[in-house]
């Protein structure tokens, strides 16, 4: 917004809805529109030569997306941020920032799994040593630590399982090692968590996630700090991820109500956390918030609140039991992603995907997104699918 006299300290949900835009430099508009191109124009070879003018090329940067990328900047009180394609194209761009051939790096065992797959498969392939650690080992990281590590990986709570991480003593190592702490914060925006706040030095969403909030583009986002600011600056220009014009205005148009939507989030999924507690085909429920998850204390100190996603293990059953309870049920669907209006679910095994720690359990897991429909419907939805779970046939 332009200016009216001095700027007042505003809190988040002020700044959510008003950093970024400029109405005045857009005709009075209060959205800034799309600004679809590749070619941006010069006035002259002094201008072009000078490298000064604010745009250059549309894969460089536009009003469109600077709207974005300050808002988000502001929003987790970083420096610079980059837009990608989706939020596995702002984790490989970010880690290809930070590692050559013969580093080492080191990461939560407990990553989303495509980022799991690009470390141990990828950046192996060219020469990277990957370490993966237990989620729960706070400063103990210390001791996984090489002279080569180069990066430590975090994802707080964990995917799938929720374990939540001590950040400011696995950052304080990684410092002290030599190390960029990097923190997939997705799940609990800037709203909830601030990671650069507590030592990390880049934070990474999926905006395609709460930052869209509608199920209809695919979006990442990469805040960095000062001292991670030109690696990240080099290898984003220098691999061309750029965000489209028509995502990036998704992105913008659903962070303005993304503080609203994460309110009706958290309590919703609270209220169907604790009644799944209560259900007597649910052998755990795994939701931050709640004292029985891993690293609830932590998340206590550090967070300020919780989101829409967490999970469940279910007690022992049969598998065509499964498919009768998520075949019909009728308000929560069966597809991956999350975070926006709608409520889903998807089974896993906890058994997969690990080899730093044990699995969480050995029966199936569903992970629940609770989206903004009335939780008394969800629930009645629900107590119909586990009626099914339990026939016979």
């Amino acid at each position: 917004m332009v200016s009216k006299g001095p700027k007042r300290p505003r809190r988040l949900a002020t700044e959510i809805v008003h950093h970024g835009r400029d109405p005045f430099a857009q005709n009075g508009f209060v959205n800034t529109p799309v600004y679809r191109g590749s070619t941006v124009l010069f006035p002259d070879l002094e201008t072009l030569e000078s490298g000064k003018q604010r745009y250059t090329y549309g894969r460089k940067g536009s009003p469109s997306m600077s709207a974005l990328e300050d808002a988000l900047t502001n929003l987790e009180g970083g420096v610079a941020c980059y837009l990608m394609p989706s939020g596995l194209s702002a984790v490989t761009t970010t880690l290809l920032a930070f590692v050559k051939a013969g580093d080492h790096i080191l990461m939560a065992d407990t990553v989303y799994q495509p980022s799991r797959r690009f470390a141990s498969e990828v950046l192996t392939a060219f020469g990277v040593e990957v370490t993966f650690y237990d989620p729960q080992i706070g400063g103990g990281i210390a001791r996984l630590m090489k002279p080569n590590t180069r990066a430590v990986y975090a994802e707080s709570p964990g995917s799938q399982t929720f374990e939540v991480q001590d950040l400011p003593a696995i950052a304080a190592a990684a410092k002290a090692g030599g190390a960029v702490m990097l923190v997939d914060n997705t799940w609990a925006t800037p709203l909830y968590l601030k990671p650069l706040s507590l030592g990390a030095d880049v934070v990474l969403h999926a905006g395609t996630k709460y930052i869209v909030g509608h199920a209809d583009a695919n979006l990442g986002a990469v805040i960095c700090n000062e001292a991670a600011h030109s690696k990240l600056k080099h290898m984003a220009w220098s691999l061309g991820t750029a965000a489209g014009s028509e995502e990036v205005y998704l992105g913008t148009r659903g962070l303005r109500t993304m503080e609203v939507r994460l309110e009706r989030h958290q309590r919703s999924a609270l209220d169907m956390a604790n009644w799944l507690a209560s259900r007597p085909e649910v052998a755990r429920v795994l939701h931050p918030a709640l004292p029985s998850c891993p690293g609830h204390e932590i998340w206590k100190r550090d967070f300020k609140g919780s989101s829409g996603l967490f999970s469940v293990i279910l007690k022992p059953h049969a598998k065509s039991g499964l498919a009768r309870m998520l075949d019909g049920l009728e308000l929560f669907g069966m597809g991956y992603s999350w975070g926006g209006y709608e409520s889903l679910v998807v089974p896993f095994d906890p058994k997969l995907g690990r080899t730093a720690t044990a699995p969480i359990a050995q029966e199936t897991g569903l992970r629940f997104h609770i989206g903004l429909e009335d939780v008394a419907d969800l629930k009645d939805d629900l107590a119909l699918g586990f009626e099914r779970l339990g026939r016979n046939s």
